[in-house]
């Protein structure tokens, strides 16, 4: 049964109840774009009333990708703690929908995405949706974005076997980078650097699909 626009309202508003009370979020402006983004739009419409957009765990869209669980969206948002302003590079972008929500926090966001389909949809309803600034580009998560570094902040929702050198090289000073690293068993790692000196520490276990090298386009 097709939902309304109210049925996914309230969803919204239900899944942000779960963040804010159950997983103790407690950024307002990361909550606020939770509640204002309709997440609904950027899982494929063919997986809408299968996926549940608004639940408590990762959604299909298809090429064998999904969209994040909502509470790990914000919080590795929420440990990035992206500014006004700051430039964002994420490795992923999967539906979009991670890209939206830092957009949201004022942040100027370039994402890359390998699946050509997958960055084309997300291209798409990031402008639908009052993103277009947001830069999409389908290529190699792995070289990052060079003539758009340093960045302030990296985010990765895709996971390599160990942090690319090559994006820390693109981490400016006062920067923080997160993003899966492993295979099989996965965690969440942190790094930042202050005074020219880089640390690294280790966060929650995650499963993500893995970061793949291809050619940019």
């Amino acid at each position: 049964m097709k939902k309304s626009e109210a049925d996914w309202a309230e969803e919204r508003q239900e899944m942000v109840r779960l963040l804010a009370g159950f997983y103790r979020i407690h950024d307002e402006r990361i909550l606020r774009a939770m509640e204002e983004i309709p997440r609904h739009l950027f899982v494929p419409e063919r997986f809408r009333l299968i996926a549940d957009p608004y639940g408590d765990h990762p959604c299909p869209i298809g090429c064998g990708q999904t969209i994040s669980q909502p509470y790990i969206v914000v919080y590795m948002t929420e440990k990035l703690n992206p500014q006004l302003g700051e430039k964002v590079l994420e490795i992923g972008t999967g539906s979009g929908y991670q890209a939206a929500v830092l957009a949201a926090t004022g942040a100027e966001v370039y994402t890359i995405e390998t699946v050509p389909e997958l960055a084309e949809h997300a291209r798409q309803v990031l402008k639908e949706n009052g993103f277009d600034k947001v830069q999409v580009r389908c290529g190699d998560g792995y070289a990052g974005w060079p003539e758009a570094a340093p960045f302030d902040v990296i985010i990765g929702t895709c996971a390599p076997e160990a942090v690319p050198l090559v994006l820390v090289e693109q981490l400016a000073e006062g920067g923080r980078m997160m993003l899966p690293v492993g295979t099989g068993i996965q965690r969440l790692v942190i790094l930042r650097r202050r005074g020219g000196v880089l640390t690294q520490e280790d966060d929650l276990p995650v499963r993500f699909v893995p970061m793949v090298h291809t050619k940019t386009v």
